[in-house]
């Protein structure tokens, strides 16, 4: 029935134009204060606090390659990455519910594997594994997470909040979980090519947990409320700086301008980068999978965050009409680019 139809393309609009081409008839109808378009939707509780509910996927051969990703490794990651939406919007992450879709391939002690990393990850982050799904898979795995959280409603960050001026922030650093990427993906080619061939992994430690074994980060909640900042606006990063960076300035509807020199890449990070022959702020701005808090704060708030460790300024916000801008080393300007991960 679809023959003379005009045919779309996904990758034509990627995923969020996707999502925006779905959702941008929806009624709210319910006691929904925000729907789609932030890391999590916001459903009022009607006490002075509101509800976080964020849902993510993960499939075998596009999310994870097992033939290097253990499944306890795996169950972890799951789980902690739908939990940085939830610190994205300034809340507490309270239960997750976790469906799964296993082909037959897989046996009872490596879903028992799998979600040991589950029961792990929900034992650190302090939270309440409360249902889910399992249903048959024709191949492969699939893992769906929801996360359910909690915050004040005064409390509340979301993506719209950034107004010009006002400082861009970033916690840890980052590039590093893309590289640790890479480093598996080349110790895989040479295992094809000779499967009596070692791994060589020394030295690469840190970029290979970032990738195998990220964490969000629930700490700086608590520590924003000590340092008493309140940012106007927060996003975690998980499709690379520059798409974040985008996300950000499209909900606020300004623009950013980063300093390269100012972005922080760990020195393993930038020395693995120049051994692949890659820019090590490519690896930043597009790598993605750092699950990092990207924030816009006021420039009041700028010496409350001064010489922390988990904080640096790394640009500020302008009008939107100044477009989005990286200011290399060197002091040139050059249009930002949001090459990232994508979906499609």
């Amino acid at each position: 029935m679809f023959e003379n139809a005009s045919r779309t393309e996904l990758s034509s609009i990627g995923e969020f134009g996707l999502i925006d081409h779905l959702t941008k008839d929806i009624l709210l109808q319910q006691n929904t204060v925000k729907g789609v378009g932030d890391d999590a939707a916001v459903i009022d509780q009607g006490n002075g606090k509101y509800t976080l509910v964020s849902t993510d996927m993960l499939i075998e051969g596009v999310h994870f390659d097992l033939s290097y990703f253990p499944l306890k490794h795996l169950g972890y990651k799951a789980i902690t990455t739908n939990l940085s939406d939830i610190y994205a919007m300034n809340g507490t992450p309270k239960q997750v519910t976790v469906s799964v879709g296993l082909s037959n391939r897989f046996s009872l002690e490596a879903v028992e594997e799998l979600y040991a990393g589950i029961r792990l990850a929900c034992n650190q982050y302090k939270i309440d594994l409360v249902g889910g799904d399992t249903a048959t898979a024709k191949q492969g795995l699939f893992i769906s997470v929801t996360a359910i959280g909690e915050v004040e409603s005064n409390k509340i960050v979301y993506r719209s909040g950034a107004k010009p001026l006002e400082l861009v922030v970033v916690t840890g650093d980052l590039g590093a979980a893309y590289c640790g990427y890479q480093v598996l993906e080349r110790e895989k080619r040479i295992f094809l090519d000779n499967p009596n061939a070692q791994p060589d992994l020394a030295g690469y430690d840190y970029i290979i947990e970032r990738q195998l074994k990220p964490e969000a980060r629930k700490d700086i909640v608590a520590l924003l409320e000590n340092l008493g900042v309140n940012p106007t606006s927060m996003i975690d990063i998980s499709d690379g700086l520059a798409s974040e960076c985008f996300h950000l300035a499209k909900q606020s509807d300004v623009g950013i301008t980063l300093y390269e020199e100012k972005v922080p890449i760990d020195p393993t990070t930038y020395n693995f980068a120049r051994e692949l022959e890659l820019d090590p702020i490519l690896t930043a701005l597009s790598g993605g999978e750092d699950y990092e808090l990207l924030m816009t704060i006021t420039q009041q708030d700028y010496t409350k965050i001064e010489n922390h460790p988990d904080f640096t300024v790394i640009g500020f916000v302008t009008e939107s009409t100044e477009g989005m801008n990286l200011i290399s080393k060197g002091g040139q300007k050059h249009p930002l680019k949001a090459q990232g991960w994508k979906a499609f």
